[in-house]
């Protein structure tokens, strides 16, 4: 195991949890007309992205996560920053920084489902040399 590397630096980077290579997503996240598209499979070693039908309906759990961690963040720095202002001002702002941030909370939601409970894990025989 001592030559298995970390699937984490592969998760932040929006990799394949079996060979860390392939790209999960199609497009950049600032193309907002397909953000959301992955791949079949791995372009590199072939494993599927959907393991089964619905698979990624628990994701929307971490995306919600998420948007909680955001708003709470958002909020907080609201109270201190701009020194505890009105309430339209936090739905707003609060408002403006998910909607911001649902690109990549889409796709780190994804990526955190497939790693967790996709039941594939690193595999350094698909690996194809750099």
């Amino acid at each position: 195991m001592a030559d298995t590397p970390s699937s984490l630096p592969a998760l932040l980077a929006l990799r394949c949890p079996r060979c860390h290579q392939g790209k999960l997503f199609s497009h950049s996240a600032l193309n907002l007309r397909k953000f959301d598209e992955m791949p079949d499979a791995c372009p590199v070693c072939g494993q599927a992205f959907e393991p089964e039908v619905g698979f990624y309906w628990g994701a929307m759990y971490i995306s919600y996560g998420f948007s909680t961690f955001i708003v709470a963040i958002v909020g907080v720095l609201l109270y201190f920053l701009a020194h505890d202002p009105d309430v339209w001002v936090y739905v707003l702002v609060v408002a403006l920084a998910v909607l911001a941030f649902t690109p990549l909370m889409f796709r780190y939601a994804r990526a955190v489902m497939l790693y967790a409970f996709g039941g594939t894990h690193f595999d350094s025989r698909y690996c194809k040399a750099s």
